[in-house]
This record gives C-alpha cells, sequence and structure tokens, in this order.
C-alpha cells in the first residue's frame, strides 16, 4: 500500500504530513512525500530546504514508516507532480492540507488542491491545519 502526501512547509502542509503519517500507520503503507517546486522563481517559499526535509526524514524513520521523499523540480505545477507520483506508484490514497477560506475563497478553493481532488484516480483526504 502507498500513500502520496503533497507537503508545503506551512501549517497547511504540516497537518498533510501528520494525518499521511497516522494513515500510514494504520495500513503499515509506505509513505510518498512530494515537495515540487516548477523552478521558476529564484526563491519558492513552499519548496522545503535541507532542514525542513533532514526533520521530515529524521520523524519518518523515528516511527519506523517505510517512506521516500521527493522534490521534483521540473517545471509542472504542485497538483500534476502528486497526480503523476500517485499514478507512477499506484496510490491508494493522497493526502493534501487546504487552508481556512473566507466566505468568497470558499467559492473558489485553491487551483492545487481542487485539481487534485478532481483528478485523483484514488481516494483524496483533506485536512485542514489547526
Amino acid at each position: 500500500m502507498t500513500i502520496v502526501v503533497g507537503y508545503v512547509p506551512t501549517p497547511e502542509g504540516e497537518a498533510a504530513l501528520t494525518q499521511a503519517i497516522a494513515e500510514a500507520k494504520k495500513s503499515n503503507a509506505t509513505l510518498l512525500v512530494i515537495n515540487s517546486s516548477k523552478g521558476d522563481a529564484l526563491v519558492d517559499n513552499r519548496y522545503a530546504q535541507e532542514p525542513d526535509i533532514q526533520s521530515i526524514e529524521d520523524r519518518l524513520a523515528d516511527q519506523g514508516i517505510q517512506h521516500i521523499i521527493k522534490q521534483p523540480v521540473r517545471g509542472h505545477d504542485a497538483a500534476a507532480e502528486v497526480l503523476d507520483a500517485a499514478d507512477e506508484n499506484d496510490a491508494d490514497l493522497i493526502v493534501i492540507g487546504l487552508r481556512r477560506r473566507s466566505p468568497v475563497g470558499k467559492l473558489i478553493m485553491g487551483s492545487v488542491s481542487q485539481r487534485i481532488l478532481l483528478e485523483a484516480d484514488c481516494p483524496v483526504l483533506a485536512v485542514k491545519a489547526d
């Protein structure tokens, strides 16, 4: 069993990772962490730096979770990277984090989240940060 989690170094990304860890423990699944960047900017705050990745690596290893961490920079948006990873690894579940939104913001969900929810071939678990 494989679980794909879309990770960004934000409270929403941490919530997604925490839930993905819980799901992986329940089903003894391999956790595939995807943190990507299009590579079209000098600074991308959504692309995790080495200390963040090492912290995730340590956290997963300490909990005995089989895992793979990928940070592709191929010019694709985050939704494409998560969906591609899920397809390539025959994922059983995708976990993503969602931001709290205003009433108007709820009308227009974030394009990355919306695309994953609509296009995924497996179940998607969307979680909010506390």
